[in-house]
């Protein structure tokens, strides 16, 4: 109930944000700092070229809001309902895919040290790996960073002074929080989701904020409020997820500049995949990005796809990147 009760406050919100006038989102958007757009020619259209439905766990409600894709192939999401890791295991010859829970990552156990100061339940919104083969996993409702050490099998939270970036949080709504993370030398991409969304870099030696900036899409529509949703590095790029606009950015983490945009409009609201939504925004929660593949999944809140109205699992695109 309690998690009923804040998710409608949430929703609440979230319509009040899209009722506002498109003069007051301007000056919002201004006061954020420059966004930047994507360039045209370089605007690509995502297709899947294998969908998965995810089986619920233990028949529960499963909300998928992360993806991380392991160097030997492996594919991770979480429930945003807890700190709980699974590995997405393809069952063989069907369009479905299992999950297994990691019980070594983010466990009970390794978490006890921070019951204390936890508020509520765990919202965990987004998974990342660095070049220690370090995992981490952010927390929304409390602005958590926590880090799984693969040597010493411990985890800890990460004690970032986010005041240098405080002006782009708000108390109002904790569910407009951190949403999505990523790793990459050596430092630590935090994506703050929307009303004023930002992209945060951590210096992942001194844990000190050293960068922030924002990127929209290249259509005006939608890029006063991004819905950062999550992000993933791969081969010195920043892939950055716009649930509300239905895109992805690749970007220039030094530069900020977009280097290129992929379009997964027509994925998404394919007649097959569309789900029922309680709000004007798109369900894609989860980023994993590789050489050849974008990879997506949904968090559909648990709410059934318009042609399966018993189906609430959600899905799992495999993209072809279209610029390779």
């Amino acid at each position: 109930m309690k998690f009923i009760t804040m998710w409608c406050v949430s929703a609440v919100l979230c319509a009040l944000a899209f009722a506002s006038s498109s003069k007051s989102a301007e000056v919002s958007a201004a006061r954020a700092g420059r966004v930047a757009e994507s360039a045209s020619s370089r605007r690509y259209t995502l297709r899947a070229e294998a969908t998965w439905q995810i089986n619920l766990p233990s028949a529960q409600p499963f909300d998928a809001s992360g993806l991380l894709l392991l160097p030997d192939g492996r594919l991770l999401t979480h429930n945003d309902r807890a700190a709980s890791i699974y590995e997405i295991q393809f069952l063989p010859e069907t369009n479905s895919a299992k999950l297994l829970r990691l019980t070594n990552i983010f466990s009970a156990a390794q978490l006890a040290p921070f019951a204390k100061e936890k508020v509520g339940r765990y919202d965990a919104e987004g998974l990342a790996r660095d070049e220690q083969d370090r995992i981490y996993l952010c927390e929304e409702s409390n602005r958590w960073i926590l880090r799984y050490d693969s040597q010493s099998r411990e985890v800890e939270r990460l004690k970032i002074d986010w005041s240098p970036v405080q002006k782009y949080f708000t108390a109002a709504d904790p569910n407009a929080s951190f949403e999505g993370i990523a790793a990459g030398n050596g430092r630590l991409y935090v994506a703050n989701e929307r009303n004023r969304g930002r992209i945060i870099v951590v210096d992942l030696k001194t844990l000190a904020v050293i960068d922030d900036f924002a990127v929209g899409p290249g259509t005006a529509a939608n890029a006063h409020d991004v819905h950062y949703s999550d992000l993933s590095y791969c081969e010195d790029a920043l892939f950055v997820l716009l649930r509300h606009s239905r895109c992805v950015l690749k970007v220039d983490p030094k530069s900020h500049d977009v280097l290129a945009e992929y379009s997964f409009q027509e994925l998404e609201t394919n007649p097959d995949v569309v789900y029922r939504t309680l709000l004007p925004t798109g369900a894609m929660e989860g980023l994993a990005v590789d050489r050849e593949f974008i990879w997506l999944v949904t968090d559909n809140n648990g709410l059934a796809r318009l042609r399966y109205p018993k189906d609430t699992r959600p899905t799992l695109f495999k993209c072809r990147r279209p610029d390779r």
